[in-house]
């Protein structure tokens, strides 16, 4: 009884003949049901102010964000975690995901995982989870033990908990500070939440790590200026920001760019203020990483 009294266990009355029809009224349902999501997010965003703040304020003081989950929910923190190094050259440690069941979870279902409430816990641990640091429990239905066991833990150490559901009162709202709940209505495939639910967390988890990155000072106008420039694709990327920036020749923009081995913020600083590289790394560490701050600080003296 308890899960059928979820918003996410519910059945869709636009779907009840969903065996019946053609792949183009199926996918149109679909469609018609997705729509529905980013309305959902859009009632939530004063919640995920409250998350980035206080995530912000977590990060800029040393400590981490981890994301736990199981299932579909975990595969999305890692999902998200795993693009912070290169979007935003953050240290592999810096966002992290606690995954039921451990890594191979990602590729292969690990169900049973997901009920060990003292696991999420003993996860935690194994990552020397502190008080200093941030933790999201994801959970579609609002449940699911693993992610409860590790926001109690988190609460007991007075770290920061939130979390991120799709049911209205979930029960892990309870073991947070923040509780996100985006209410997304039942699934055209009833209680698959690796459809509406999952696009919703997908969402706000992509908003939290931008919009985090973004208030640490990794963003330079709508550029990504911490990219870790690995590849072919992403050190051409670097050298259009420098561009963009600084309206400087394709040239000129390679030969600063290997100069700070393909770190776009310094080259930047140069450029903008005609300094060394030296200079430039300073003036970036003396603004706490913040390109804009490290230019005018510059230009004024």
């Amino acid at each position: 009884m308890e899960l059928t009294n979820l918003t996410t266990e519910h059945r869709n009355q636009n779907s009840m003949n969903l065996d019946q029809m053609s792949t183009a009224e199926i996918l149109k349902l679909i469609n018609e049901e997705d729509k529905k999501v980013a309305e959902a997010v859009e009632l939530v965003l004063p919640k995920v102010e409250v998350a980035v703040e206080k995530i912000v304020a977590a990060l800029s003081n040393g400590g981490r964000l981890f994301y736990v989950g199981a299932g579909t929910s975990g595969r999305l923190g890692v999902m998200d975690a795993s693009e912070c190094p290169p979007t935003f050259m953050t240290p592999a440690e810096t966002v992290q995901t606690v995954m039921a069941g451990g890594n191979n979870a990602f590729f292969q279902a690990a169900e049973g995982s997901e009920d060990n409430e003292a696991q999420g816990e003993a996860d935690l641990k194994l990552r020397n989870f502190t008080k200093q640091d941030v933790v999201i429990g994801i959970t579609a239905s609002g449940r699911t033990p693993y992610p409860i066991g590790a926001l109690k833990f988190a609460r007991e150490l007075g770290a920061y908990a939130i979390s991120l559901s799709c049911n209205k009162d979930s029960l892990i709202s309870s073991y947070a500070d923040c509780e996100i709940e985006v209410v997304v209505g039942p699934e055209v495939l009833t209680g698959s939440t690796r459809m509406k639910a999952a696009t919703s967390h997908k969402m706000i988890l992509n908003m939290i790590s931008t919009t985090t990155m973004v208030k640490l000072g990794k963003v330079y106008e709508n550029l990504m200026v911490d990219v870790h420039a690995s590849n072919y694709k992403l050190k051409e990327r670097a050298k259009q920001n420098i561009i963009e920036i600084t309206n400087v020749s394709y040239e000129l923009a390679e030969e600063v760019l290997n100069q700070t081995n393909h770190e776009v913020k310094p080259a930047i600083v140069m450029i903008e203020a005609g300094v060394t590289l030296e200079v430039a790394k300073e003036a970036l560490l003396k603004s706490n990483g913040y390109a804009r701050l490290a230019i005018e600080s510059l230009k004024v003296n």
